[in-house]
């Protein structure tokens, strides 16, 4: 058997998956945001009760965990994640021995993107970018179906990179981000980005409820339809640009995305009708698609992690 868990900003989910890939149990819980001994204690604590009734019979299971960030090569110890309490801690050391046995962690997008290209709605395509558009923004790099780590463990971190083209004055230098700079990607195409964007754009008279980005998005009750439409607007502009950097330099068959914002139907028809004007090519055919497997991308791209 082999758990797989996603550990994300806002939530942590896990499954336990037979050795023919099957899903034997599953879970969720939210994240003790801030809190690294919490976390550490949900994630062991979950992993524990998803395999626990199955224990007599198959045994323990081997344990994957996708993180928001990443191992560095030089310390072992975790960077460049938006779960800021991640930072600098030793945190396979720390599953392992909350577990009780070997856990490896791996990038929670590298996790969703082999997930997608190995039989989700990537499946087959020689070079894939798995985007994670949720509480931060991630990506993973997929070629031949393997993952590619890089030299200092952050290929496809593209969120981290300057948003490119901007286009008005609010732009430049842009939002801060956590990781010290100003502008990044993740600072504009994140959720909580998208949620903050609405706020500014109305004026001092308007309600107090702010709404999330998938409220937003739906244009739940409270929220003024006017507004959402603009700022989707530009947030699939903005989508556009920071994809068409990356299509210059990967140029890869297929484009999917997750997270929550992956949940918003119109982007697949505008942002590649957008990119155009920033890929550097006569003509653009690069798929941009929803994933297949919804939230069970991240999880189901951990539990893999072990070898069968």
């Amino acid at each position: 058997m082999r758990i797989g868990i996603d550990l994300g900003g806002t939530k942590i989910e896990g499954i336990l998956l037979s050795d023919d890939g099957q899903v034997l149990a599953r879970n969720r819980i939210a994240t003790p945001a801030g809190d690294y001994a919490a976390t550490v204690n949900a994630v062991a604590r979950m992993a524990l009760e998803l395999e626990r009734p199955f224990v007599p019979r198959h045994g323990t299971a081997t344990v994957g965990v996708g993180i928001p960030g990443t191992i560095s090569p030089s310390t072992s110890l975790i960077k460049n994640a938006n779960s800021t309490c991640l930072i600098g801690r030793a945190l396979d050391t720390d599953l392992t021995e909350a577990i009780g046995r070997p856990v490896r962690l791996a990038n929670d997008a590298n996790c969703f993107a082999v997930s997608e290209a190995t039989d989700g709605a990537a499946s087959g395509a020689d070079v894939v970018f798995g985007v994670i558009l949720g509480t931060g923004v991630g990506g993973g790099i997929v070629i031949d179906g393997k993952a590619l780590t890089g030299k200092n463990a952050i290929a496809g971190e593209w969120g981290h990179n300057a948003l490119p083209w901007p286009g008005n004055s609010w732009e430049t230098p842009g939002p801060d981000c956590y990781c010290g700079k100003r502008g990044c990607i993740e600072t504009f195409l994140s959720g909580p980005a998208l949620a903050d964007d609405y706020r500014r754009s109305g004026n001092r008279h308007r309600s107090a409820h702010a709404g999330t980005a998938a409220e937003i998005a739906s244009k739940a009750p409270g929220i003024d339809p006017q507004r959402a439409d603009a700022v989707l607007g530009r947030y699939e502009h903005r989508l556009a640009r920071a994809l068409a950097g990356v299509i210059n330099i990967i140029d890869p068959n297929v484009i999917v995305l997750g997270g929550g914002l992956s949940n918003i139907g119109r982007i697949y028809e505008n942002v590649p009708r957008l990119w155009q004007e920033w890929v550097f090519s006569d003509t653009v055919t690069t798929t941009l698609i929803a994933n297949r497997h919804g939230d069970s991308s991240g999880v189901r791209g951990a539990a893999w992690l072990w070898p069968m």
